[in-house]
Parts: structure tokens; sequence; C-alpha cells
């Protein structure tokens, strides 16, 4: 592996890294989840005491497991994807990473851009208007939950440029391999 390729493996390992931290942190905060959602219950149920904060809260960390979690569930390959077809003997190795780097390319980044692209202007104004919750009880400070949008599809946008660097090399390494 030349000095390019070691850079990009390089590049793609850091992003890979980053990815794994992230899904570290989703990992706790569904922790956090599933106790706050105990609580809530038990409190409900056995006390008869609810909070729309507490519920607001299970909320927001399920929005934010769910966006944060987008790039930790690609690097570890675990979306969802037509398997009857991908993982057959229909398709050799090298087929399947030219499914991934199209794929990558055609839909992945492309959405990421569009969705951070339109999340901009949604996340200015949550910022500037201060915004919280509607309900009395609510929780403030919402427009920080929409920050995490942007956020989470950069994330979500790295670790398919991480992919599709992998598999670019992958490429390389079977044509000079076939040489």
């Amino acid at each position: 592996m030349g000095f390019p390729e070691q850079k990009l493996q390089q590049f793609a390992t850091s992003i890979d890294k980053l990815s794994s931290w992230t899904g570290r942190l989703v990992a706790w905060l569904v922790l956090l989840l599933v106790l706050l959602v105990c609580y809530d219950v038990s409190m409900r149920y056995l006390f008869q005491s609810g909070s729309v904060a507490l519920q607001e809260l299970e909320w927001h960390l399920f929005a934010l497991i769910f966006l944060l979690g987008a790039a930790p569930t690609l690097k570890n390959d675990g979306h969802v994807r037509v398997d009857v077809l991908y993982h057959s003997h229909w398709f050799s190795p090298r087929t399947r990473i030219w499914i991934n780097l199209l794929g990558t390319l055609a839909f992945l980044l492309p959405f990421c851009l569009v969705v951070i692209t339109a999340s901009w202007p949604f996340v200015r104004n949550a910022f500037l208007q201060n915004e919280g919750s509607p309900d009395p009880g609510g929780l403030p400070y919402r427009y920080l939950l929409k920050a995490v949008i942007p956020l989470a599809f950069s994330l979500l946008a790295l670790q398919g440029i991480a992919d599709l660097i992998r598999n670019l090399l992958k490429l390389r390494q079977d044509s000079e391999a076939t040489e």
C-alpha cells in the first residue's frame, strides 16, 4: 500500500473511531432511556404521578438514539438491505463492493447532503426563537435537539465516505492482485 492509500486508510480509520465513540454514547443513551421509562411507568402506575418533562425527555433521548445511531450502524454494516440478493451466490464480493460504492454515491451521500442543507433553516429558526416545548411543564431548549439533525447526518455522510474509501481501496487491491 503506497503513501496516498495509507493516508486514505488512516482517514477512514479516524472516521471509524468517531463512529465507534458515537456508538458507545448511543449505547449509554439507550440504557438511560430504559431506566427513565421504567421510572416513569413506576411513578405513573404505582403513585399516579406523571411528568410531561420526563415524557419529553424520553422522546428526546429516542430521537438522539435514532439520529446518532445511524453512523455507527453503517460502520457495522447493520442497515437494512435486500439480503436475499446481496448475500446470495449471485453476487461476487467484487460486485457487492460496486453495489456499495454506487449506493453510497447515488443515494447515501446525496440524501445526507439534502437533509443537512434542508435542516439548517429549521435549526436556525429554532435557535432564533429559543424554541422550547409548547406543553406546560415541558422541556426548554428544544432547539438543541434540532441541532443534532445536521450533526447526525454529517456523521452519517462521513461514515459513508469512510466506507467509500475502503471499497475503493479494495477494488484497487483486487485489480493489482489480478495483474
